[in-house]
């Protein structure tokens, strides 16, 4: 009986099979290393923070919010830490976290942090482009770059539609207050052209009426206003979200300055949102706020 004989195999093509073989069971380790010793326990230590960890789908991961924390609403039912100013220590060590996430200011948080061992990662969200790059550390950090880049993807594709639509249109001038009481011949604090909010008003098609680039948040008087005469005024804040008796109320206090081109165009608006100051990746709802309200004219058709 004839056996049949085993085809031989070039001493080059084996070494290759061993090489590819090898490849694919350490990256496979790699892979499942790398998943296991990205933080999985994260807390947030802002709002902008919290709505970015979900948007990018790693909600999972955050054991702790903060007290102001409120979106979406997953983020509600994580154990509470305490506010920024005023964090609970107890709270960080009873969800023994790998990662606490904070703004970049808050060095004491940092420093407290760091002496219980804990890993902290600082960020800036204070202006859109730090809002896109924080995303981006984000994705790295987390192990979640593709989400961080059809994220920033999706944020920057809603500004360029909101270009498109103004493309052509005149910008009018654009005052943008804070303040929640409404009455012009209270307190009064202005947003800046550095801020996100300020760069939300230029896209929105506003010019903003506060020249001084160095100065975010300024407490300003009736005179500057009357001065100034913006063609747009907006009252935006959480708690300003007003009934139409409201709304009447707000502008009779504005119609003490007949002279004012806002009063006169009857072009004061109110927009209260709970996102309304948050720099995170609902900024495109406030774009769209602004830029209704700034021109109208643009959503016609």
């Amino acid at each position: 009986m004839v056996g049949h004989s085993i085809p031989r195999v070039a001493p080059g093509i084996l070494k290759r099979i061993a090489f590819f073989l090898c490849a694919w069971i350490v990256c496979g380790l790699d892979s499942s290393w790398a998943a296991q010793h990205y933080p999985q326990r994260i807390i947030s230590m802002s709002p902008s923070i919290t709505e970015t960890l979900f948007a990018l789908g790693v909600g999972d991961r955050v054991v702790g919010v903060t007290d102001f924390c409120s979106y979406p609403k997953e983020a509600c039912e994580r154990p509470k830490i305490g506010g920024l100013l005023n964090p609970s220590v107890e709270a960080w060590i009873r969800l023994k976290p790998d990662l606490i996430i904070h703004q970049d200011d808050s060095h004491k948080l940092r420093i407290n942090a760091q002496n219980l061992g804990i890993q902290t990662l600082a960020i800036s969200m204070n202006r859109l482009e730090n809002i896109f790059e924080t995303i981006e550390i984000f994705g790295k950090k987390l192990g979640a770059e593709t989400a961080a880049q059809s994220l920033i993807q999706k944020l920057k594709a809603g500004i360029q539609t909101q270009k498109a639509r103004l493309q052509g249109i005149p910008r009018k001038s654009t005052l943008l207050l804070l303040n929640e009481g409404g009455d012009p011949n209270g307190a009064l604090y202005a947003v800046g052209k550095s801020t996100f909010l300020g760069e939300l008003i230029e896209l929105a098609g506003g010019e903003n009426v506060l020249t001084d680039p160095t100065i975010n948040y300024p407490k300003i008087s009736k005179e500057y206003i009357l001065r100034h005469s913006p063609e747009i005024i907006i009252q935006a804040g959480p708690h300003s979200d007003f009934t139409p008796q409201e709304k009447i109320e707000k502008l009779k206090q504005w119609q003490r300055f007949p002279t004012l081109t806002a009063v006169k165009n009857k072009t004061i608006y109110f927009i209260g949102a709970d996102y309304i100051l948050i720099p995170g990746p609902r900024f495109l709802n406030i774009l769209d706020h602004f830029t209704r309200a700034i021109h109208p004219e643009a959503f016609e058709n």
